[in-house]
């Protein structure tokens, strides 16, 4: 149910909180193993460059940050802290009631919430009513495709919330202005 390009920005203007799912949006989804002797770890996540300077801008811009995601790891935890991420829920089974939870948390309503998912436990907050804008990345699976409002032209892992980001960025007019420490002086 992608929205018109007007709709789309205009919701977009009101978003003051972006929430991500990780594996198959921040990364690309794989899962990598260690095995030293007995013991069996995830040890390794792969995250894209461009989708952490596109967080740090939207930091940068005021957005809130937050991450909700079925498994925990230590990779993921250290990069949200390196991002600053306002919200980190790892580990959760039953997202929706934490989206509930982070939403009262964060006094913000429905409105003004993005959330970028790929896979069929996204499928709750993707549904939600209010919802302001329902992302998936290009690569989610069709179910996650059918409820998103935008879906990005970059898979994830690759890009896709940095696209996310701009999107946002630019409906709410600050893209130029978050632009401006990487420009030459004097240049638009």
């Amino acid at each position: 149910m992608p929205l018109p390009q007007t709709e789309l920005e205009a919701r977009a203007r009101r978003i003051r909180l972006l929430l991500l799912d990780c594996d198959g949006v921040l990364t690309d989804g794989s899962v990598i193993y260690t095995v030293t002797g007995e013991d069996v770890a995830e040890s390794t996540k792969v995250f894209h460059i461009h989708d952490g300077q596109g967080l740090r801008l939207a930091k940068q811009a005021g957005l809130k940050l937050g991450l909700i995601s079925g498994r925990a790891s230590l990779a993921l935890q250290t990069r949200t802290r390196e991002l600053s991420f306002d919200y980190l829920h790892q580990g959760v089974a039953d997202k929706l009631t934490v989206y509930e939870q982070l939403r009262a948390a964060s006094q913000f309503t429905d409105k003004q919430i993005a959330y970028v998912g790929d896979d069929l436990p996204d499928l709750p907050i993707l549904r939600r009513a209010g919802l302001a804008i329902a992302i998936a990345v290009a690569d989610a699976v069709p179910e996650v495709l059918a409820q998103a409002h935008y879906v990005t032209q970059r898979a994830g892992g690759r890009g896709a919330v940095r696209e996310a980001v701009e999107l946002i960025l630019k409906a709410r007019q600050q893209w130029e202005a978050v632009l401006q420490p990487y420009l030459p002086k004097g240049q638009p």
